[in-house]
């Protein structure tokens, strides 16, 4: 640092520090001026007010700042300088520091992830809106043959779908239902429940399943494939409410004519 005609000046080092270092000493140098100085013989002292407004208006120059960082790397450096000190607080305050914080959310992402194994990606709760049956139809037998190739494979999913079908279908051959395209598994659940009301809420339990796995995104299990199946035959072996309510009152009109 030298004082050369009545100028302080120094030798700063290069780059972007030597630039601001050089601004600094201008906005001083032009303080100083300010404050009465001449150009022979300097100030003794320059008061603070005017050289830090020097230092403000020189500094604020567009050449001072050419390499300063982008909004994005501030943005970007702020996010890690926040994780960084909720990692340490975290550590800080977990029994074993930083293993122990390790150790407990390895944990909870173990936990998670058997939560989604075991009960299937969240979703809302499904309404059918689709037809059961595709464009080809198909006997009874067909989907229940369908179903347990699925089944043999471990397809569980497939293997829900054509079960039920199959049980609908079936009581489409039984007259039970009435064929009409378009029919829904809800829909299905609700009017086989009528012909056969000892079995209404395992078949609302059935359709829900169809639309779980079909429409909600969930994947069927074993016990669910089995669960219909099992439906499917007790269906098979039981009579119809209303055929049984017909015979009942033919059979009491017999005996009083009878009579």
């Amino acid at each position: 640092m030298s004082l050369t005609g009545g100028v302080l000046t120094a030798a700063a080092p290069s780059g972007a520090g030597g630039t601001v270092v050089r601004g600094l000493l201008r906005a001083a140098d032009t303080a100083a001026r300010a404050t009465g100085g001449s150009g022979d013989e300097p100030p003794v002292t320059t008061p603070r007010g005017p050289a830090r407004e020097a230092a403000r208006r020189e500094l604020s120059k567009r050449m001072y700042h050419e390499n300063d960082p982008g909004l994005f790397q501030r943005a970007l450096k702020a996010f890690w300088d926040w994780l960084d000190r909720l990692l340490n607080s975290a550590a800080s305050a977990t029994p074993g520091g930083t293993v122990g914080l390790i150790v407990v959310v390895l944990f909870v992402v173990a936990v998670l992830a058997a939560l989604w194994w075991r009960l299937g990606t969240p979703r809302r709760q499904p309404t059918s809106t689709a037809s059961l049956f595709g464009d080809r139809p198909r006997s009874a037998a067909e989907h229940r043959a369908a179903a347990e190739a699925h089944a043999v494979q471990g397809h569980w999913t497939q293997a829900v779908q054509e079960r039920m079908r199959a049980i609908v279908r079936s009581l489409e051959e039984r007259t039970l239902l009435d064929h009409r395209p378009g029919r829904t598994a809800d829909e299905a659940a609700a009017e086989a429940g009528r012909a056969l009301p000892a079995h209404t809420n395992r078949l609302r339990a059935a359709a829900r399943e169809f639309d779980d796995v079909t429409y909600g995104g969930r994947r069927a299990t074993d016990e669910s494939y089995h669960r219909i199946a099992e439906l499917d035959r007790d269906l098979e072996r039981t009579r119809p409410a209303l055929a049984h309510s017909a015979t009942s009152t033919a059979h009491n009109t017999r005996q009083g004519a009878a009579q």
